[in-house]
C-alpha cells in the first residue's frame, strides 16, 4: 500500500498583531527620557545626522511664520471652571515663564518660546560648588599662626574628619600618615586635635558624642544655669537622658528638678552633629518640563520654554537630494526620513506631556488652591482614560518630569496617590492624610504627644476611615518619631 499523496495548497488567514515600528519605538523611548537625557539624545542626533540642525531663536519670525500659542485653553479653563476660583488661592505669579510660540510643523518644531527665566531678583544663578566642612576647617587652619609641622598635623586631622564632624582615625594612624613628611609624637597629634575642636563649628574632631557635647559646653560661662550639671550628664549619664528618667537622675546627682531641667535644656540646645551645618547635602536642581499658573481665575498649563531645543531640516542638504548621485541620494534620503521621524516623535512627546500635565492640574485644583490637605486620590488609570491613552504611556510621561506651580516644583508622580474611603462615601488621598497627620502632630502639646490611636480617632472624627496601623505607616513615611520618642524629645 503506497503512501498518501500530499498536494500543495494555499490558505488565507486573517490575524491581528501589534507591531512596534521603528518610529513607534523611537517615540516610546523619547517619551520616558528626562529633559537632561533628551538633551543628550538630541545632541548625538545632531552630530550623526547632517539633515538635522538647530534653528536660531527668532528664525521662524524672520521667515514670516506666526506660531500659535501653546495653551490648551479649552481644557485648562474647563478645569478651572470645574474647581471654581477662590480668594484663598495662592497669589498669582504673572511673571511666571511659560511657553508662548510653538510651531508644530512636521519639519520644524519649537518648544522654546522664550529665553530661560532669570532668578527672581534679576541676578544670574550661581551654581558654584558649595564649601564643605573640610574646606571650612582648612581655611581656619591657614589663618592660624602655626609652624609648618603643626600645619601638616592639622591638615591630616581635618582630612580624616567625616561629614558629621567626627574623627574616627586613632592618633597612631594619623601619626603613621604623617611619617613620610614629619616625625611627630602622639602628644603633638592630640594637642592639635584639641585645638581644631575649638574651630568653627565647635566640637568637630571629637571621637564620640559625649566628647563633642562636652567641648561645646566648655564654651559656656560656668555661671549659666545648669551648666555644671550638664557637664556631669554628658560625661556619665547620656543614656539616662535618652530614657528621660528624671526622678532617678535627680537622686543620683542630688540636684533639684529645676536644675536638672535647665541642664537638659542646655544639652538639647547643643549640636550632636556639628559638621552637618557646614556640609549640607549637594543641592540638586531640576528644570520644570511644564508650568501651571493662575490667570484671571483660571489655571493655565503650558510647556517649559526651554524644555527642548528647536530642530529643523537642513534645507541645504535637503535640496541636494534631487541633484545627488544615486548612492549619495539614498544616503541623504535615509537621514532625511530619520530626521522627520525624530521631529515628529518630539512633537508627540511634547503634546503628550502637555495633555498629561493639563489633566493632572484639572484633577488637583484643590491642591493648587488650598495645599496638600486638599489633594484628591488619583491613579494612572484616571489620567489615561481622560486623555484616551494607555496607562503605560502615562507612566512614562510622569517619570522624571516636573511641573512648576506657585506651591513649588513637583514631579508628576507626586500628584498620584491611592485613596482612603470617607464616611460620606467619598475618598481622601494618602498625600492629604499625611498632610493632616503632620498638621495634627505640629499642633499637639509637647508634654502630651498624640499616639497613633489618638491620631486615627481624630481623623475618624473628620470623616476619614483610617486604622491605627495605617496612621503608623504614614507617620513613618513622614519620618516623624512615635509618641514615646516625641515625649522624650519634648
Amino acid at each position: 500500500m503506497g503512501s498518501p499523496i500530499v498536494k500543495p495548497a494555499l490558505h488565507l488567514r486573517l490575524s491581528q498583531q501589534l507591531a512596534l515600528t521603528p518610529q513607534l519605538q523611537q517615540a516610546i523611548r523619547l517619551l520616558q527620557l528626562s529633559s537632561v537625557e533628551l538633551e543628550t539624545e538630541l545632541r548625538e542626533a545632531l552630530e550623526s545626522n547632517p539633515l538635522l540642525e538647530l534653528s536660531e531663536p527668532g528664525e521662524e519670525e524672520a521667515e514670516g511664520e506666526t506660531p500659535a500659542p501653546n495653551q490648551l485653553n479649552g481644557s485648562t479653563e474647563a478645569a478651572a471652571n470645574g474647581g471654581g476660583s477662590n480668594e484663598a488661592a495662592p497669589e498669582t505669579h504673572e511673571d511666571l515663564p511659560y511657553d508662548e510660540p510653538m510651531d508644530l510643523g512636521l519639519e520644524r518644531i519649537d518648544y522654546g518660546g522664550g529665553p530661560a527665566p532669570d532668578d527672581a531678583d534679576g541676578m544670574e544663578s550661581q551654581d558654584q560648588e558649595q564649601e564643605d566642612l573640610r574646606d571650612h576647617l582648612l581655611w581656619q587652619l591657614n589663618l592660624t599662626p602655626l609652624s609648618p609641622r603643626d600645619r601638616a598635623i592639622g591638615a591630616t586631622i581635618i582630612e580624616a574628619i567625616d561629614d558629621d564632624g567626627y574623627l574616627h582615625e586613632s592618633n597612631e594612624v594619623l601619626q603613621a600618615n604623617l611619617a613620610e613628611i614629619h616625625h611627630v609624637e602622639i602628644d603633638e597629634v592630640e594637642a592639635m586635635r584639641h585645638r581644631i575642636q575649638h574651630f568653627d563649628p565647635i566640637g568637630v574632631a571629637s571621637r564620640g558624642l559625649s566628647e563633642c557635647l562636652r567641648v561645646q559646653l566648655d564654651a559656656f560661662d560656668p555661671s549659666v544655669p545648669g551648666c555644671t550639671t550638664a557637664r556631669i550628664l554628658v560625661n556619665e549619664h547620656l543614656e539616662a537622658i535618652a530614657r528621660n528618667d528624671r526622678v532617678r537622675l535627680c537622686k543620683q546627682l542630688q540636684t533639684s528638678v529645676e536644675d536638672l531641667d535647665a541642664a537638659i535644656a542646655l544639652i538639647r540646645s547643643l549640636d550632636p552633629k556639628p559638621g552637618a551645618q557646614v556640609s549640607p547635602g549637594k543641592t540638586e536642581f531640576v528644570a520644570p518640563d511644564a508650568y501651571a499658573h493662575k490667570h484671571n481665575g483660571r489655571w493655565i498649563v503650558s510647556l517649559s520654554p526651554n524644555c527642548q531645543p528647536k530642530l529643523a531640516i537642513n534645507q541645504h542638504y535637503s535640496n541636494l537630494i534631487a541633484r545627488a548621485r544615486r548612492d549619495d541620494a539614498t544616503y541623504l534620503r535615509g537621514h532625511l526620513q530619520e530626521a522627520r521621524w525624530l521631529i515628529k516623535s518630539l512633537q508627540t512627546r511634547a503634546e503628550t506631556m502637555l495633555k498629561v500635565a493639563t489633566a493632572i492640574v484639572r484633577a488637583q485644583i484643590g491642591f493648587l488652591d488650598f495645599g496638600a490637605e486638599a489633594m484628591r486620590p488619583l491613579v494612572l488609570r484616571d489620567i489615561a482614560e481622560e486623555i484616551s491613552m494607555h496607562e503605560s504611556t502615562v507612566s512614562r510621561v510622569t517619570t522624571r518630569k516636573y511641573l512648576h506651580t506657585p506651591r513649588g516644583t513637583f514631579e508628576f508622580k507626586y500628584f498620584f496617590s491611592s485613596g482612603v474611603s470617607t464616611i460620606d462615601g467619598g475618598a481622601a488621598s494618602a498625600t492629604a492624610i499625611q498632610a493632616m497627620i503632620r498638621k495634627l502632630i505640629g499642633e499637639e502639646k509637647p508634654t502630651r504627644p498624640l499616639s497613633d490611636q489618638a491620631l486615627a480617632a481624630e481623623l475618624n472624627k473628620r470623616g476619614i476611615e483610617v486604622a491605627r496601623r495605617t496612621v503608623a505607616k504614614y507617620r513613618e513615611a513622614l519620618n516623624i518619631p512615635s509618641s514615646n520618642d516625641r515625649s522624650r524629645l519634648g
